[in-house]
Formats: structure tokens, C-alpha cells, sequence
């Protein structure tokens, strides 16, 4: 009898794709893994890397220096590969035109070996960029998956967790939207072990004050900018995250994530790719969930939604015939 392999390829191996590949590695999580980067120098040295830390490690996963050939038989190909993040200022919406033709190089070589698995797209702006990657690659869309709010929703959790000093795995909240500036965070669906969100702030004033909503909002932005204007990347977290995503699909664990998918009528709106509370299965994307939010809530996701629309024509451009 043959046993499948389970085989994940990594495009892009700078700080977040190398950070990725050791929490597969640590985890356990697939037989192989290949690693893509134009700089072939730099992925041998992280190979070899990767490979001599196995020892202390749960699993022997090999790890190797990929070639797009190896696309051919993977269960899940991962996209962290974009232009380099501005020094200056707090917008990755900046990014978008000099990384749309990254993506459409790698996807182009994705779809010549014909790879039909799942497609999670890292790069940034990751709402774009998967729209982008859904459109050129002719994938179903519960297989393109954008990592989304998914790190954002973890940091909110941090400092609701930090605040009340209690895990934050007690806290059960969600940052929905874009991953950007215009994300929001529907407070009326939050609890911490039951209890809503609105009677713990009221309960304990002397701890988070009287408003500590929009102040949490506001950390959870800038958090991302504040690890990076200190050390110059983040990658620990979008790690997490994104192997958060593939072992629920690799072992069908039907777990809610709020990550970017393909709307079709949800929350009113159609044809975009956007943050939201999804199923993860073996099949992706199993089902969108609808959170039933206040009329000032879903005004919030709808202006986040509006902000992503206002960049469709540079997408179109790039799109061509395509787009029809």
C-alpha cells in the first residue's frame, strides 16, 4: 500500500517563509518540504539549516531546495514572496503594484506544473494579492486562502488576554476586514470565557477603564509596525499563523479562522477577497460564516470592504482579458 506524502512548498525565503518552515518542521506537520527563493545561495544555507536542527525535533521531515516542478505534487503551496515592506510609513496597500508582478511570475510557473492543491498566500497586501492569486490561478476558491486577519485577531486576543490577565486562548474575538488600517473588530461578538465583552469592561473599570475599545483596536493596527520599526521584520506570528491554518486543513479539523476568502453574497458583498470567519477543512474553505453584527458594525466592514474595492482598477489592469 502507498502512503501518501504529505509535501508543502514554501515561495519566498526571506525572514517569514524560513520562520514558516521551521514551525512545519516543529510541529511535525508533512514528510517534505521545498523551498523556492531566487536566491539559491540563500535557500541551500537554510536547508542545510533547517535540516540539522531535525535531531531535536518530533518528526525527520526533509527539507530541500525546491524547484517549481515541485509544485506538481504538493498537498499545499505557501506564497510569502513580495517586494520588500517601506521603511516609512504604515501602509501595505503601498506595496500592491510592485508585487502584483511577483505574484503573476510565481503563479505562472505554479500553473505550468499544474499544481491543484491548496494555495495560501502570505504576501501583502494578502487581500489583494489572493484576489489576484484566485483569478490567475484557476484554483476553486475555498483552495486560495490568504493568512488574512488570522495574526491580527491572535494580537487582539494578546491584549484583551493582557488586560484581564487571563490565556488568551480564553478569549474568543475576531479582527475581520482588511489586514490593513481599515480592519475592524465587531466588539458585540466578543467573550471571554462566556461572558461578553461590554459586562467585563463594566465589571472590572479599575483595570480596563470606562472605553478601552478603541484603544485595543488601535494597538492591534499598529502592533505589526511596532515589532517592525524595532527589529525590522515581523515573522514569529505570520509563522504562527499561517501553520495555524494548514494543520487544521491537513487534519481536517473544521476550525473557525478568520482569513481571507472569496465573498459571493456574504455580508452583502460579492467578488472580493476579504477577512472573514471561515470552516477550515481538507477542502479549504468549507463554509463562510455569518456573524450577526450591529448596524454600526457592518457600516465598519462595509467601509473596509469600500477600501479594498478602491484599488480593483489597478487589479483589472494587471488582470487583462481575465477580468472578463
Amino acid at each position: 500500500m502507498k502512503l501518501e506524502k504529505r509535501k508543502i512548498v514554501i515561495i519566498g525565503c526571506g525572514h517569514v517563509g524560513v520562520s514558516t518552515a521551521f514551525c512545519l518542521i516543529n510541529q511535525g506537520l508533512c514528510d517534505e518540504i521545498a523551498l523556492i527563493d531566487l536566491n539559491e545561495e540563500k535557500v541551500l544555507g537554510e536547508v542545510l539549516d533547517l535540516s540539522q536542527s531535525i535531531e531535536y525535533m518530533n518528526r525527520n521531515t526533509h527539507v530541500k531546495v525546491g524547484r517549481y516542478e515541485d509544485c506538481e505534487d504538493a498537498q499545499i503551496v505557501i506564497i510569502t514572496a513580495s517586494v520588500p515592506t517601506p521603511q516609512s510609513g504604515n501602509d501595505r496597500l503601498k506595496m500592491l503594484e510592485p508585487s502584483l508582478n511577483v505574484m503573476k511570475s510565481i503563479i505562472t510557473q505554479i500553473k505550468e506544473h499544474h499544481f491543484d492543491g491548496h494555495l495560501i498566500v502570505v504576501s501583502n497586501p494578502v487581500d489583494l494579492m489572493s484576489y489576484y492569486a484566485y483569478k490567475l490561478s484557476g484554483l476553486p476558491a475555498n483552495q486560495v486562502i490568504g493568512t488574512g486577519t488570522t495574526l491580527d485577531t491572535a494580537r487582539l486576543k494578546y491584549f484583551i488576554a493582557q488586560k484581564i490577565q487571563v490565556d488568551p486562548r480564553s478569549v474568543h474575538a475576531m479582527v475581520i476586514g482588511e489586514h490593513g488600517d481599515s480592519e475592524m473588530i465587531p466588539w458585540s461578538t466578543v467573550r471571554i470565557g462566556g461572558k461578553d465583552i461590554y459586562s467585563v469592561v463594566q465589571d472590572n473599570q479599575s483595570r480596563l477603564g470606562q472605553e478601552p475599545y478603541q484603544q485595543m483596536k488601535e494597538d492591534t493596527i499598529q502592533a505589526g509596525w511596532e515589532i517592525f520599526n524595532r527589529k525590522g521584520n515581523t515573522c514569529y506570528g505570520i509563522a504562527s499563523s499561517t501553520v495555524g491554518i494548514i494543520r487544521t486543513i491537513l487534519h481536517n479539523e473544521n476550525q473557525i479562522l478568520p482569513v481571507s476568502t472569496l465573498l459571493r453574497g456574504e455580508y452583502g458583498q460579492d467578488d472580493l477577497f476579504i477577512s472573514v470567519p471561515a470552516i477550515i477543512d481538507r477542502s479549504g474553505v468549507r463554509e463562510i460564516v455569518e456573524l450577526r453584527m450591529t448596524p454600526q458594525e457592518q457600516e465598519e466592514f462595509n467601509q473596509s470592504c469600500q477600501t479594498l474595492k478602491n484599488h480593483f482598477m489597478i487589479l483589472r489592469k494587471h488582470l487583462g482579458p481575465l477580468n472578463n
